[in-house]
């Protein structure tokens, strides 16, 4: 009788994600079934010193060795199994790398998400592709696939970069400059700069609640702070008539007392189209501050 295996990919984060090791079933958004199988194994990293016992001071060379980080393995596997090992490897010859990999990670943050949630941790994060050290596809038999071995596998490279992390040539003009302003305080940050980012995250990954209510206070807050702004006068228009938009779409995506209300596909666009229009005028607005504002002063050491 021919032995099922089951497709996964494994990814190795160079850092402890927050979740507890051991194996966490994730479901398909607004289903009851069963998606994937996470599993999660903190590598221990040696770290120079680390075995010491001594309390005494111990001198340090001048230029040391970078310190071992702590690696998380990542083990997302498919809920449904294939037939036999001839199915899995014409699964693996012909695999999707960037498909496969964005169903992974949807997985993973849906996890990172409702961790945080259940331990009341902020600093539980979601994590993007970009940020791992090792990217495998391959398929194996439960137990085996679960312990993070396999029967084949194979490494997986990112031809572009996801869309975690979008990048656009004028969000990153002159960048460093732009760091340098913030951090001298020559430059003041929006507050509806980081709601913007984080209405972005929660509606790449398809929380269109939360993306809805942060979109509708991020335009709130643009229109009063970009009134002083030069050149912007057009924008804030019309951002404050997006505005009524996304707010009917965040009242309408609010639990309410007879249960959940389904999205819509228009929702998503809704909130796509306002919330670029917003990127957009805080794009521009970062653009006139490097045009008319000399770059600041750094020491060099």
């Amino acid at each position: 009788m021919a032995q099922r295996v089951f497709p996964f990919l494994q990814v190795e984060m160079p850092l402890r994600l927050g979740v507890p090791d051991g194996r966490w079933m994730v479901r398909a958004q607004g289903s009851s079934a069963v998606e994937h199988v996470v599993v999660l194994a903190g590598m221990q990293a040696s770290r120079a010193g680390a075995s010491r016992r001594s309390r005494r001071r111990v001198a340090l060379e001048p230029e040391p060795a970078p310190a071992s980080v702590p690696v998380t393995r990542v083990t997302v596997i498919a809920a449904q199994p294939l037939e036999d090992e001839a199915a899995g490897r014409a699964w693996l010859a012909q695999v999707d790398p960037e498909h496969e990999i964005e169903l992974a990670f949807a997985s993973l943050n849906r996890l990172l998400a409702a961790h945080r949630i259940a331990a009341a941790d902020p600093y539980v994060h979601e994590v993007a592709p970009e940020q791992a050290i090792a990217l495998r596809a391959g398929f194996g038999v439960g137990e085996q696939v679960a312990e993070g071995r396999w029967l084949q596998a194979q490494e997986l490279r990112l031809r572009k970069p996801s869309r975690w992390r979008r990048v656009r040539r004028a969000a990153i003009l002159r960048s460093h400059e732009r760091l340098a302003s913030v951090l001298s305080s020559e430059r003041r940050p929006l507050l509806c700069e980081e709601l913007a980012l984080r209405a972005r995250l929660d509606l790449d990954l398809g929380r269109l609640a939360l993306a809805a209510a942060e979109l509708e206070r991020a335009l709130s807050l643009a229109v009063v702070e970009l009134e002083h702004d030069v050149g912007t006068q057009l924008r804030r228009f019309e951002l404050w008539e997006l505005r009524g938009g996304v707010s009917k779409v965040a009242a309408r995506l609010l639990p309410r007392a007879s249960g959940p209300v389904s999205p819509e596909e228009q929702d998503a666009e809704t909130l796509s189209h306002a919330l670029g229009r917003l990127e957009a005028a805080l794009r521009a607005r970062a653009m006139m501050e490097t045009w008319h504002t000399p770059p600041p002063r750094m020491r060099r050491g």
